[in-house]
């Protein structure tokens, strides 16, 4: 496409699109994609390229070496990325395989999608609690539950926060576990300068909107074993080794069991055009992060009305967004707030699913059998929300507008 067509696409694109933020609302996320994002896309549709193919490879190629992987596989979601892994490690192909019932710890305060796969791919999942302080797996609790069961631990990286990856890895490796980092929530964060999502055998993420990128839908699974990558190559789509084996002469050899979770080069066009400005969208978000908190604690009507997670020792974040947890003194006043937000145009949303065992589904497939409490993630439902970190700097009067309704609970 040439600068005149560009600049025509430019046109239509600012006539039609939500991208100027109203100055009197607060959205999880301003409309995501900038004029250059979706034009790559136009150029994929313009091509008539629109299933996965060259652009796709590209982005796992670039994926991986901004991570320090081997390999990185595209899929259609983080949801997807996660559904691959645990199917990957009972798969026969795998070379230690999982049995099944064999036991998945997850912690309590987790995504839909990073339980159903342990389940769908007939693994028991366990829960434990998680740590008040960073909202992710509590090492004490997870030591505790370990038995001859484990074979697998779920790290779900909640909001760009972490557990002690340090303390993690020596517990997975003295009890000979295997991690999957759920790094969905979590692109950018470094814990010890090496990204989440590389420090287990799987790590997923996912590219939703209002994610740290977006390709409006997709994902990423990463490892660094050929042999793993192998399976998940083949289980993306539908079992055959199409892309792996180019000795073989024919175009549908089925080596495997497989799904279809292949993604689009439209979105994989999108979604590589904004992994480019990764870096600088971190940096953007925590700008603002810090702005909010410092305009919240320095107006005259700061009364201690809220904490906020803070990242773990030796992790650079890379904030999705804000959590904001409620002090207990302004607890009553919750419900009528929440509501009071969002009908003021302050977008919110629960701390990820909240605790998960509270959710409709666990009773209807009979989960938690024990009838566990988990204190924390209860305390984290009871008292906490988050709000969008937007990708453009915030602006003093959307601030303003912030501050003082957050304020008025």
């Amino acid at each position: 496409m040439n600068k005149f067509e560009k600049k025509f696409l430019e046109k239509i694109i600012n006539k039609y699109s939500s991208n100027k933020i109203s100055t009197d609302k607060y959205s999880l996320s301003p409309f995501p994609f900038e004029s250059s994002d979706i034009i790559k896309g136009a150029e994929t549709l313009l091509k008539g390229k629109i299933t996965m193919s060259e652009i796709t490879s590209k982005f796992e190629k670039e994926f991986a070496n901004f991570l320090g992987v081997k390999y990185a596989l595209m899929v259609n979601s983080g949801s997807s990325a996660n559904l691959l892994a645990f199917f990957a490690l009972v798969n026969p192909e795998n070379k230690k395989k999982i049995k099944i019932n064999d036991e998945c710890i997850i912690p309590a305060l987790c995504w839909s999608t990073s339980l159903w796969p342990i389940v769908q791919s007939g693994l028991k999942p366990k829960f434990i609690d998680v740590d008040i302080k960073t909202f992710n797996l509590d090492l004490k609790s997870l030591e505790k539950s370990i038995n001859k069961k484990t074979k697998v631990i779920m790290a779900v990286h909640i909001l760009g926060n972490c557990p002690d990856m340090s303390k993690l890895k020596e517990i997975v490796n003295r009890k000979k576990l295997i991690l999957i980092e759920d790094t969905c929530e979590s692109l950018g964060s470094t814990y010890k300068n090496k990204y989440l999502g590389t420090f287990g055998k799987y790590g997923t993420y996912s590219f939703y909107v209002s994610h740290q990128i977006t390709s409006g839908e997709g994902g990423m699974i990463v490892c660094n074993d050929l042999n793993d990558y192998k399976i998940i190559h083949k289980l993306r789509a539908h079992g055959w080794d199409r892309g792996l084996n180019k000795k073989n002469t024919r175009n549908f050899n089925f080596v495997n069991s497989g799904f279809n979770l292949r993604p689009l080069d439209l979105t994989a066009a999108i979604g590589f055009n904004q992994f480019k400005r990764l870096n600088n969208m971190k940096k953007i978000r925590q700008v603002n992060r810090d702005k909010i908190i410092r305009s919240l604690r320095s107006s005259p009507d700061w009364s201690q009305q809220f904490t906020f997670l803070e990242p773990i020792k030796n992790l650079k974040p890379s904030w999705f967004g804000l959590p904001i947890l409620i002090n207990k003194n302004f607890l009553k006043n919750k419900d009528k707030f929440l509501k009071y937000l969002n009908k003021n145009g302050i977008e919110t949303r629960p701390i990820i699913s909240g605790n998960f065992l509270n959710q409709p589904c666990i009773k209807l497939y009979n989960i938690n059998q024990n009838k566990k409490l988990f204190k924390n993630a209860q305390e984290i439902e009871d008292r906490g929300f988050f709000i969008g970190l937007h990708t453009n700097l915030i602006e003093k009067n959307k601030l303003k507008f912030l501050t003082k309704n957050l304020l008025k609970i």
